[in-house]
């Protein structure tokens, strides 16, 4: 994994053109681009392709959640449009993210496809320990159900997990080497937290155990993105 590839920048905008602006405009600092459910809904599919076009990866940030057939196949069509990650929500269960796991290695044994990373979204940024309790309802600590449901998804064969950066070095502890940690709500020391309840700096997540950062707003927002993200490459580098 090369440097630049450490950094996901997240095309999270509902313009198709614009996400393509971006991608361009990036393309010598990012190797992986977040396709979320904002631009996915606006543009569909073929914002992959013309990303892939470019020779550019795409985690597919769709947090499929469902019951295990209709996540089975949207896992499979994720793997056809060949993009390097996609996730699952963790709370959908054992069976779910066996099954979606199993479904896409097969398919993609039989079809000759490059099989994308499959990780598991364990909670939210944006929610905090109190959300969690009161609103939905899990009464044990935050991080007890992060490290249960990243278990979980290694129980299940799936490749890694999407957490907070704040969990990660439990999770590394708990899910071992292999496992991949994929860590959004990241902030620079100089950037609002936004909406995002649980967040840690670029180098800090990497020291923490994580093997990428996704960060959109805290780049596209500063007066000039593109140093930004280069800034932010450098603090990975010497972390």
């Amino acid at each position: 994994m090369s440097n630049n590839d450490k950094l996901i920048l997240a095309l999270d905008v509902s313009e198709y053109d614009y996400a393509l602006e971006l991608v361009d405009k990036f393309g010598e600092h990012i190797g992986i681009f977040k396709v979320g459910l904002e631009l996915y809904t606006a543009a569909g599919p073929s914002v992959i392709e013309e990303i892939h076009k470019r020779g550019k990866s795409v985690f597919l940030d769709l947090k499929f959640h469902d019951i295990p057939n209709t996540v089975s196949r949207a896992g499979i069509a994720a793997a056809r449009l060949g993009v390097f990650m996609f996730n699952v929500h963790a709370s959908g269960g054992y069976d779910m993210m066996k099954r979606c796991r199993d479904d896409v290695v097969n398919t993609c044994l039989r079809e000759n496809l490059n099989r994308p990373r499959i990780l598991a979204v364990t909670v939210l940024t944006s929610i905090s320990t109190e959300i969690l309790r009161n609103e939905v309802g899990i009464q044990h600590s935050l991080n007890t159900h992060v490290r249960h449901l990243a278990g979980l998804a290694l129980k299940a064969g799936l490749d890694g997990v999407v957490a907070s950066a704040k969990e990660a070095a439990m999770i590394r502890g708990h899910c071992g080497r292999g496992f991949l940690i994929v860590t959004p709500g990241i902030r620079t020391s100089w950037t609002p937290v936004d909406d995002q309840m649980r967040t840690m700096t670029p180098k800090q997540a990497i020291r923490e155990g994580a093997d990428y950062i996704v960060m959109g707003r805290a780049i596209l927002n500063q007066k000039d993105p593109v140093k930004t993200a280069e800034i932010i490459n450098q603090e990975i580098l010497t972390a």
